[in-house]
């Protein structure tokens, strides 16, 4: 059978009412439509659905059955309302690790002074474009290049790389700054699926020993057990404090491109005041 979502929308307003002029009042639309719309159903249902009485209706037997039912086809639609009505005034903005470091919070309290009509929202998923492909969220910080051919893309900004290590570390614990000759030196924990660290960081031959791990977590306790040491941006330093870890600047180490990432087919709403904004940040500005 082929329902119909006003119909069954009719029906179970005239039950939470109580009346047939309730339910167009509720609904919006007039008595006349909602009396139509229940005689198709019932049509369809093949029976009775309501019993008229002097002020008002019930469900019979078989209402009584249909109505849990009809409410829920309802309700899961009313649902799918407010997705689409919520993709038209959020902005899901993914990352894997680390948002923007130290711009994330003045970024969130800017945006909603100057975009009130457009949420912004922060979505953590721990994959290469940041939880993008998979459709967590429609824009994504991510710092290795995605796939033109499927996603348009734009620096916002630079960011200086840190050395993670256990901070018992006898060797590294005193130190201000490291170099990357000296990080070679160790064996090097990465996450080959949204990691920052490659082997072509060093000259050829000259690179360290990796142990892959996967997730952030799992990087951060291998480094607190002293089997390895890392390397990363420094917004890791920022959002992911962790006791028995400590951060150093990489002296020496090319700083690392942030990109903003979006679906080159479907660019979200705010797109570009959301560049402008983490570009200015980047750049110790305003954030627009």
């Amino acid at each position: 059978m082929e329902w119909k979502l006003h119909e069954l929308r009719g029906f179970v307003a005239v039950i939470d009412t109580g009346t047939f002029t309730d339910a167009a009042l509720e609904l919006g639309v007039s008595q006349a439509a909602v009396s139509r719309g229940i005689a198709s159903l019932e049509r369809r249902a093949g029976g009775r659905l309501l019993r008229r009485l002097p002020r008002g209706c019930e469900p019979t037997s078989l209402g009584q059955r249909f109505l849990p039912q009809a409410r829920r086809v309802v309700a899961e639609l009313a649902k799918l309302d407010d997705l689409l009505r919520a993709g038209h005034t959020s902005l899901r903005l993914g990352y894997a690790w680390s948002a923007v470091g130290k711009h994330t919070t003045p970024l969130l309290r800017s945006w909603g002074q100057t975009h009130p009509d457009i949420e912004l929202e922060l979505v953590r998923h721990n994959s290469a474009t940041g939880g993008l492909a998979e459709g967590m969220c429609d824009a994504a910080v991510v710092r290795t290049p995605l796939d033109p051919q499927r996603f348009d893309s734009v620096i916002v900004g630079l960011e200086r790389r840190v050395a993670v290590f256990a901070s018992d570390d006898a060797e590294w614990s005193r130190r201000r700054t490291l170099r990357m000759k000296e990080i070679a030196g160790r064996p090097v924990i990465v996450d080959p699926r949204t990691g920052t660290t490659r082997s072509d960081l060093w000259a050829e031959g000259k690179g360290p020993r990796t142990l892959q791990t996967t997730g952030l977590d799992n990087w951060l306790d291998t480094i607190a057990a002293g089997k390895g040491v890392g390397m990363t941006s420094e917004a890791t330093a920022v959002h992911h404090p962790r006791q028995g870890v400590s951060y150093r600047p990489v002296s020496d180490g090319p700083r690392i491109p942030v990109w903003l990432a979006w679906w080159h087919d479907e660019p979200p709403s705010g797109i570009t005041a959301l560049a402008d904004a983490l570009t200015g940040l980047y750049q110790g500005g305003s954030p627009g």
